[in-house]
């Protein structure tokens, strides 16, 4: 058993799932792991596959939003992680470290300066039609290159009003589906490989778990500022591999 994969996708998934941003954390560990790229993102994945399910049925049978709205997503992340697979070898990484950086620097700029929209009870909140073309954007960027999906989907429920819980429930599920749409691809072509992928897999699983369980007691105040936290460090990271 690859201890140090699942150590690492316990760590990733944790971080990922209260703030997004597991990406600083597992992408550079496997690099040092001295895994091969295109690997790594499709074990990641797989991993993800099954950590943010999880995550997003333990928050379904709390009782913290509505399935039937959720699921509207599903069309749109899983067009988004299928076409992001495929395109992933046709697109230069320094391209997407360019559009990440972007990005991430337009949801922190726009967190602070611009007020949420007025808080609804979220288990009666419908997602705006605007809301589906960034979840196909999202997905597709997920499916090509991965880290800070998770922190631009939370940015995005955080504006529409949504509670720290529920923007977690949303974000669960949309990087569920875009993974499944993502990992297929890269199952396709061969990249998948399991030795790598089944260790992260459980590690993960339980860093989801752990992280559910913490973000409970954890404000919406407060979450705030650890969502900005950790995009700083994203921007930073990708900034330094971009000038690289």
């Amino acid at each position: 058993m690859e201890w140090p994969l699942i150590f690492i996708g316990a760590m990733t998934s944790f971080l990922g799932t209260l703030a997004g941003g597991g990406g600083l954390i597992g992408m550079p560990a496997m690099i040092l792991y001295g895994l091969p790229i295109h690997q790594i993102i499709a074990a990641t994945k797989f991993s993800n596959t099954i950590s943010s399910f999880s995550s997003f049925f333990f928050l379904l049978k709390s009782d913290e939003i509505k399935l039937t709205e959720v699921l509207k997503t599903v069309p749109f992340a899983l067009a988004g992680g299928v076409t992001g697979g495929c395109i992933s070898g046709m697109i230069p990484e320094d391209f997407m470290n360019a559009a990440a950086l972007i990005l991430l620097t337009f949801a922190f700029v726009l967190s602070v300066l611009k007020k949420r929209e007025k808080d609804l009870p979220d288990r009666n909140r419908k997602l705006p039609a605007k809301s589906y073309p960034a979840i196909f954007g999202i997905g597709v960027y997920d499916g090509v290159f991965g880290p800070g999906q998770a922190t631009l989907s939370m940015y995005m429920y955080f504006q529409l009003g949504l509670s720290y819980l529920s923007s977690i429930a949303y974000t669960r599920f949309q990087t569920f589906v875009s993974c499944v749409g993502a990992f297929t691809a890269y199952l396709f072509a061969g990249m998948v490989n399991f030795q790598i992928a089944i260790p992260l897999a459980i590690g993960s699983l339980i860093g989801a778990q752990l992280a559910i369980r913490t973000a409970r007691r954890i404000s919406f105040s407060s979450a705030k500022w650890i969502i900005r936290g950790v995009t700083l460090l994203l921007i930073g990271q990708i900034f330094y591999q971009f000038i690289q």
